[in-house]
């Protein structure tokens, strides 16, 4: 099966039925991309598909064969790092880290949709995935900031 991750077209050997988490992270070696709980309850997971945000870990493999995958990997470019990972960064949101690829992804679709977000947005669009360290104050901080460097990439 042939599969588009982060830009580059790939071949897979895994069954259909294998969820994309683990031809991801087994296959493909693309760790960035954690498993939490298996049941798309903690988003840890979460990857972008056509630039939506899914739970890999309930995603046959065989729903995704002609669609865009998009990593925690695909999210930096030659450039250097996404106006949101340089704001998870600046606003230090990562404690243990386990979370934070899914968050960032999840933050990512959020601004792609809704390029100004309210805290009441950012927490509703946010509260799929889970911070078992409670960095929720940090993370919506984070997205306003990446929002903001977005508005000034865009004005630049």
């Amino acid at each position: 099966m042939r599969l588009t991750v982060n830009g580059s077209e790939v071949e897979v050997s895994s069954e259909a039925d294998t969820p994309l988490l683990w031809v991801l992270r087994d296959e493909l070696k693309l760790v960035g991309t954690k498993y939490g709980c298996g049941i798309a309850q903690c988003g840890a997971c979460t990857v972008h598909l056509d630039g939506r945000a899914i739970r890999s870990c309930v995603t046959p493999v065989s729903a995704v064969a002609d669609k865009q995958i998009q990593t925690i990997e695909g999210q930096a470019t030659e450039a250097g790092l996404s106006p949101v990972q340089l704001a998870w960064l600046e606003t230090d949101v990562a404690q243990c880290g386990y979370c934070q690829s899914g968050q960032i992804m999840a933050a990512t679709a959020l601004l792609a949709s809704n390029p100004n977000p309210s805290d009441a947005e950012i927490d509703a669009a946010m509260a799929g995935n889970v911070c078992r360290c409670g960095t929720y104050p940090r993370i919506r901080k984070a997205v306003h900031l990446a929002a903001s460097l977005m508005s000034e990439e865009h004005s630049a």
